[in-house]
């Protein structure tokens, strides 16, 4: 056993023509079948199938191709070869199939032989319907009961009982049916098989001192690649010469290009500005962000969401109800009420053609296909239908606050002098203190003092006292800055700032003293800055109908207050510990039902995974927050919550849309054709006219854009200006 194992190999085949999914399952089971092949699992969603086997390759390609579908190794080509409308085989038989039946309609009208005529109609049967018997043979073969058989057998009853003209128009309704689904289809897959045009196929390299253009397969960890003005950066890496503006909008979604320098990071995929950059590739090309949101999605769109999962039950009980009804009602009325056998005949054959669940069975996969691929390409990466319909429930979501509705590192708020000290004389010898520190409160004050251009004198003997401050000589005179505990060490204590202190405190800042050996020089009140996205991306959600915001922070009680009152957040548990944070989440499910949080997929996992959605930000940034959140935002902000939330109840709201019509057009015919309203060409465009119907319904979440935010119309823009491989 072990031996064959290690015999096996997984291949992944893009296949083509695949536009039902009830064949898809058809086609994944006669795959799994065969001799050699151990596991055969199939994305409807991708178009792609992935075998374990240990036959040949070909001799599963060529299974596909008998059960009239097309295959290839995914990793041959990027895209499939373009074809003209006159190398298309199926377009052409079913165009010469209208054609036939066209004629043979104004040649019944005229004094032809009958014969003729129907020749005519055999002609357009022939052609329009070889695929589709072709395929109802295979799935004979396989004891599989599919539309092409059943299609196959209501042609040859409506021939046997002189039904020519009908039988000629269902055959070339439903190749014209079949030839537009599967048109739709692609074009549904496309919306996340445009990721992968995004990276170019080869890059522009630096090795021992020449420049080369090789394949991106061909390229190593450390290469240095280099990007001239308007090309798409081809790899994952580290700007290390050189400055631009980058569109990362493809990726992340942003609405503006974001400046790049030496240390800073780049993305496969993305659109290199006006300056000319070298980039030290980190990732290989399979583990590129790109890379990584294309496989993540392609595995969310083979996911079944829980809608699917109930109309795939219903269907398997459905098709062979319906079958069973046809041949009952074929031979019942006949045999024992003495009634004409034509007539019940050609109604059970009308009952064969509405008995495909088709509509019924593709009403969610396309909605959940087009919804994902289009968010992935407006930087929102959901990793399943499942969550995408849970998301589309939610009422109640909770925030992290550091680094989810806050920037997550602090920043100077106010300077305060005092006894006539400069503001800038507090921020110099504040920072020449800081200077040798690695506390986040002095980075900020170093920041600071760099945004304004303060020239920091030089410190010496620094001291730090752990938890209380630090220290240093600066011009000569000894400075400390710290909180309040230092200073009453110190018999330095302001009493009379005690109240200005205590007011900053309360607003939710942290306040540093800064003194002398003798007296206080100033204060120095640093917070950790809202985004510039938390406002809009909390007014948003309040529109996509979140009715309750709940803000979950380790800060203390007075900065969450500060925060979740400028923010208009309902309600905010603070002093949490990330163990507490999932009791939050847990005692909120219990409150609310069910709960998104949102987090930096990393110190909040437990909580993310506890909650009925998690939502992680920077996905584009961090393989944590790809790997532990349901839904990943992959720019650094809230800005494409909102969208999410909008796309997601939408996205049910087609779901719904679509399952009820599908059923009820099946209703509406099974009871016109026990009454005899139904024939049978009117059961095959309503079957292939509902299909086409539930796709182009589904396909209207491709178009869902951001009503809430601002940016949206800029990030539209950007994101349209895609890179073109070299």
């Amino acid at each position: 056993m072990t031996e064959e194992k290690a015999d096996q190999k997984k291949t992944e085949l893009r296949l083509s023509g695949l536009d039902c999914a009830d064949c898809a399952a058809k086609l994944e089971r006669k795959i799994q079948a065969l001799p050699g092949v151990a596991e055969a699992k199939i994305n409807f969603g991708a178009g792609k199938i992935t075998v374990c086997h240990t036959t040949p390759a070909e001799t599963i390609l060529q299974a596909i191709k008998t059960a009239g579908y097309q295959g290839r190794l995914a990793n041959e080509a990027r895209k499939p070869p373009k074809q003209s409308v006159f190398e298309d085989t199926k377009l052409v038989l079913t165009g010469f199939s209208g054609l036939m039946v066209a004629v043979g309609f104004f040649l019944s009208f005229s004094n032809i032989s009958e014969t003729l005529v129907n020749g005519v109609y055999l002609a357009a049967i022939l052609s329009g319907g070889f695929y589709t018997a072709r395929s109802g043979l295979t799935s004979l073969k396989s004891v599989s009961l599919d539309m092409n058989f059943l299609m196959t057998v209501a042609v040859v009853g409506a021939v046997a009982i002189g039904e020519w003209a009908e039988g000629a128009t269902v055959v070339f309704l439903f190749a014209l049916g079949n030839t537009l689904q599967a048109f739709t289809m692609e074009k549904t897959r496309n919306s996340i098989r445009a990721l992968m045009d995004l990276s170019p196929k080869d890059a522009l390299v630096l090795r021992n001192g020449q420049e080369l253009r090789l394949p991106v397969e061909e390229l190593r960890i450390d290469d240095i690649i280099i990007v001239k003005p308007g090309e798409c950066i081809p790899m994952d890496g580290e700007v290390v010469a050189g400055t631009t503006d980058v569109n990362q909008a493809p990726i992340t979604g942003e609405s503006m290009p974001i400046e790049k320098t030496v240390g800073h990071e780049v993305y496969a995929g993305t659109m290199n500005g006006h300056g000319a950059i070298e980039v030290k590739v980190t990732k290989l090309v399979e583990d590129t962000t790109l890379a990584k949101i294309i496989n993540l999605v392609e595995e969310a769109q083979a996911q079944k969401a829980p809608s699917q999962q109930l109309v795939d039950v219903f269907a398997k009980y459905y098709t062979p109800a319906v079958v069973i009804g046809a041949v009952l009602i074929a031979l019942v009325p006949w045999l024992f009420f003495a009634q004409p056998f034509q007539l019940w005949i050609e109604r059970a054959l009308i009952l064969l053609v509405i008995s495909c669940p088709c509509a019924l069975v593709i009403s969610t996969p396309v909605s959940i296909v087009a919804a994902i691929g289009s968010a992935a390409r407006k930087g929102v990466l959901i990793k399943g239908g499942a969550y995408l319909e849970e998301a589309g429930s939610l009422k109640v979501i909770a925030f992290d606050k550091t680094g989810t509705l806050t920037r997550g590192r602090p920043e100077v708020a106010a300077v305060i002098p005092v006894d006539g000290v400069s503001s800038q004389r507090v921020i110099e010898l504040a920072a020449a203190i800081e200077k040798r520190s690695q506390h986040p409160l002095a980075e900020a004050i170093l920041r600071y003092a760099k945004e304004k251009e303060i020239k920091v004198p030089i410190g010496t003997e620094f001291q730090s006292f752990t938890g209380k401050g630090a220290a240093a000589i600066v011009d000569g005179m000894v400075c400390y800055i710290g909180n309040s505990r230092l200073f009453e060490e110190l018999n330095l204590f302001p009493a009379p700032l005690q109240e200005q202190i205590t007011v900053l405190q309360n607003q939710g800042k942290t306040v540093m003293i800064l003194g002398s050996g003798h007296e206080v020089l100033g204060l120095i009140a640093v917070a950790d800055q809202i985004r510039e996205s938390s406002r809009a991306a909390v007014a948003g959600l309040r529109q996509a109908g979140i009715s309750q915001l709940v803000m979950l922070t380790g800060d203390n009680t007075g900065t969450a207050r500060i925060i979740a009152q400028e923010l208009g957040i309902d309600d905010y548990r603070a002093e949490l510990l990330p163990e507490n944070k999932l009791k939050a989440i847990q005692q909120l499910q219990q409150e609310y039902g069910k709960v998104g949080m949102v987090g930096d997929g990393i110190n909040d996992a437990p909580a993310l995974a506890t909650a009925a959605v998690g939502i992680a930000m920077g996905g584009a940034g961090t393989d944590t927050a790809l790997e532990t959140a349901d839904i990943a935002l992959m720019a650094d902000d809230l800005s494409k919550l909102p969208y999410a939330m909008h796309l997601s109840k939408q996205t049910l709201r087609i779901i719904k849309q679509n399952i009820w019509f599908s059923l009820a057009i099946k209703a509406v015919f099974i009871a016109a054709t026990f009454l005899g309203f139904a024939n049978l060409w009117m059961a095959v465009f309503a079957d292939t006219g509902a299909a086409l119907l539930v796709i182009a319904n589904g396909m209207r979440l491709m178009k869902v854009e951001d009503p809430y935010t601002r940016d949206s119309l800029d990030s539209r823009k950007l994101s349209s200006q895609t890179c073109t491989s070299v």
